[in-house]
C-alpha cells in the first residue's frame, strides 16, 4: 500500500483515549490512515522526519475574528504594545494621516483605554487628523472614538442600542456600528487580502481551524453582505489555509415566502441553515449580539458596575427572545453574544423556550463569552446543554480592567474554566482575536495560570490543567461546531491536522507554557507552516 505521507520520529499526543500516544502518523487524502504499527510495510510519496518534536492535534479556536484581524493588520495598529500613552497615539495618528490624500478616512484600531488611562478625545483627533475624518476602533470592537468631521459625516444624534458622546466623540455598540457603515466596506480584493494575511498569522501560531463569529456587516462582524463569497474566493485561491466556520449575523435572517402554506421560512435564502459547506469553509451558527462589552461597561449586568450603571441590551428583550426561538425553529445552531449575567439569563430563557416549543435533538446552542456567570447559572447551562465559549486569554490582557469594572469577588466569576467543567459542560478554547492576541499557546497559558498583566491572580479556582486546556483548544472546539467526528484528536479516519511544538506542553511547568513555540503546522496532511527546517522532507 502507498499513501500520501508518513510523519515519523515524533512524540504524538493524540488525545484519543484508546490510543493516547504514537511515534508515526500516516496520511491519505487529508485523513489519518494509520499510527505506528499500522504503517509497517506501508510506503509513502513523502516521508517527513519531525526530529523527535512533540505533536498535538491542530489548535482550533472557537471564536476568532479572522477577517477583522486581517483588516487590522492592514490598518494603523494602536494596540498597547504599539502605543504606550495617549500622546503617542495622537502622534501616530497624525503621522499616518499625513500619508493619506486630503479627505481620506484615518482609520486605526486596537486601543485600550484601561492601558492608556482614558479614551482618545474628539478635539485632539481633530488636530491629529489634519482636516480628515478619524475613526479609531477600541480593542473590543464594541466602541470607537471619532473626530468632529467623522461625526458630521455620520449625521447621528441618539442611537437605540448604543450611546453617543458628542463632547468626546466616544460611540458604543450600535452607534459604533454606524461609524463602520459610514466609512463603508473594503473592496472585495482588500477583504480577501485581509483573510490571507490573518490566515498566515493563524497557521504560524499552530491554528488549523477557526470559527469566525460573525460575517455579513461592516466592522468586527465582517465587511458586507457578500462576505461568504470573499471567503470562498480565498479558499479557491488557496489563501484560506485554516479550516473556517463562519457565522452569519442574525440581522441577515429574514422571512421567505411562500414556504409551507401561510408559514414563512425564517433564515437565509434557499433555506440555508447551519451545516452547509465543506471541510474548508462551512456555515455554522447564527450570531446574535445581545449585549456589549465588559471593559466598556455596556454588557448587561443584574447589578451595577463598580463605577457605572448596569449596562444595557442591544434590543428589546422580547424581540431578542422571539428571534432566537425562530432561528432555533428553522434549524440554526444559535451563538448568542452575552457577557453580562443579565444577558446570560435572557439567552437561557430564549434557549429554554425554543427547546420547549420546538424540540429537536442536540442543537448545541452556544453563549459566546458567557463572561460574568453567576454560580446559580451553571446548573441551568448544563441542563439546557448550552456550550459556553469563554476567552481565558482575556484574563491576562484585560483582567485588570475587569477587576476595576466589577470589583472583587464578583470579578472571579469572569471567563470561568474549572466551574464549567465541574458542571459537566463542554468547554471550547478561543481567543476573540483581534480583541487580544490569538496564539493558542498564550490562551492555554492563561487557562492554566489566570494571572493578569499586573500579576494579580483572577479566579484561582477556575484554573485548568494543561491537558484540560489543550483539550479545550482541540476536542472542545470541535464539539462546539458539531465536528468531533472529524476533528479534535489524531484518530484514524479524522482529518490530519496537527501542530508541532518546541516542547511538550503537558510536561513543562505552568509558567513556561507561554514561552513554547510552534515549529510547524500541518492541515490535511500538508505542511502549511514550518518555522525553519523543523519538518525534514525525504
Amino acid at each position: 500500500m502507498r499513501i500520501d505521507a508518513i510523519y515519523t520520529n515524533a512524540r504524538i499526543t493524540t488525545l484519543d483515549g484508546s490510543r493516547p500516544a504514537a511515534r508515526r502518523l500516516g496520511v491519505l487524502a487529508g485523513r489519518v490512515v494509520g499510527l505506528d504499527e499500522d504503517l509497517d510495510g506501508v510506503s509513502a510519496a513523502q516521508l517527513v522526519d519531525l526530529g523527535g518534536a512533540p505533536v498535538v492535534p491542530g489548535f482550533n479556536d472557537a471564536h476568532y475574528h479572522l477577517s477583522a484581524y486581517g483588516i487590522r493588520l492592514l490598518q494603523l495598529d494602536l494596540r498597547a504594545d504599539m502605543v504606550s500613552d495617549l500622546d503617542e497615539l495622537y502622534r501616530r495618528v497624525a503621522e499616518h494621516a499625513a500619508t493619506l490624500p486630503a479627505g481620506a478616512w484615518v482609520i486605526g484600531a486596537g486601543y485600550d483605554q484601561n492601558k492608556l488611562g482614558a479614551h482618545p478625545r474628539r478635539e485632539r483627533l481633530d488636530e491629529a487628523g489634519g482636516g480628515r475624518p478619524v475613526w479609531l476602533q477600541h480593542c473590543s470592537g464594541h466602541m470607537c472614538v471619532v473626530n468632529s468631521l467623522a461625526l458630521e459625516r455620520m449625521g447621528i444624534g441618539s442611537v437605540a442600542g448604543g450611546t453617543v458622546d458628542m463632547d468626546t466623540g466616544l460611540l458604543t455598540e450600535r452607534a459604533a456600528e454606524l461609524a463602520a457603515e459610514t466609512v463603508g466596506p473594503a473592496s472585495a480584493e482588500h477583504f480577501v487580502t485581509a483573510i490571507e494575511r490573518a490566515a498566515e498569522e493563524a497557521v504560524a501560531s499552530g491554528i488549523t481551524s477557526v470559527t469566525e463569529p460573525g460575517i455579513g456587516t461592516a466592522g468586527m462582524l465582517g465587511n458586507n453582505c457578500a462576505d461568504l463569497a470573499a471567503f470562498a474566493r480565498a479558499r479557491d485561491r488557496g489563501l484560506l489555509r485554516v479550516r473556517t466556520n463562519v457565522m452569519p449575523v442574525a440581522e441577515l435572517l429574514h422571512e421567505i415566502t411562500p414556504y409551507e402554506g401561510d408559514r414563512p421560512w425564517f433564515g437565509l435564502d434557499l433555506g440555508l441553515a447551519s451545516g452547509g459547506g465543506d471541510e474548508w469553509l462551512k456555515v455554522s451558527s447564527v450570531k446574535f449580539m445581545v449585549d456589549g462589552s465588559l471593559v466598556g461597561r455596556t454588557a448587561s449586568m443584574s447589578e451595577p458596575y463598580a463605577d457605572a450603571e448596569s449596562g444595557f441590551l442591544r434590543d428589546e428583550r422580547d424581540v431578542i427572545i422571539d428571534r432566537i426561538v425562530r432561528a432555533h425553529e428553522f434549524g440554526w445552531q444559535v451563538a448568542a453574544h452575552a457577557i453580562g449575567d443579565a444577558a446570560i439569563d435572557l439567552v437561557l430563557d430564549a434557549y429554554e423556550r425554543a427547546r420547549r416549543l420546538h424540540p429537536r435533538p442536540d442543537p448545541r446552542h452556544r453563549i459566546e463569552h458567557c463572561a460574568v456567570t453567576r454560580p446559580d447559572q451553571l446548573p441551568r447551562l448544563a441542563r439546557l446543554g448550552v456550550i459556553p465559549v469563554p476567552q481565558g486569554r482575556f484574563v491576562s490582557e484585560l483582567g485588570d480592567g475587569m477587576i476595576r469594572a466589577l470589583g472583587l469577588p464578583r470579578a472571579d466569576w469572569c471567563y470561568r474554566g474549572r466551574s464549567f467543567l465541574d458542571a459537566g459542560l463542554d468547554l471550547p478554547g478561543s481567543s476573540d482575536c483581534p480583541v487580544v492576541r490569538g496564539e493558542p499557546l498564550l490562551g492555554i497559558h492563561d487557562l492554566v495560570n489566570r494571572t493578569t498583566s499586573s500579576g494579580q491572580v483572577l479566579g484561582a479556582g477556575e484554573r485548568l490543567t494543561a491537558r484540560e486546556a489543550l483539550r479545550a483548544f482541540t476536542i472542545g472546539s470541535a464539539f462546539a461546531a458539531h465536528e468531533e467526528r472529524v476533528k479534535g484528536s489524531l484518530t484514524v479516519g479524522k482529518l490530519a491536522d496537527f501542530t508541532v511544538l518546541s516542547d511538550d506542553l503537558l510536561q513543562v511547568s505552568p509558567d513556561r507554557l507561554a514561552s513554547l513555540s510552534v515549529g510547524a503546522t500541518v492541515v490535511g496532511g500538508e505542511l502549511q507552516y514550518d518555522a525553519g527546517g523543523v519538518a525534514r522532507l525525504s
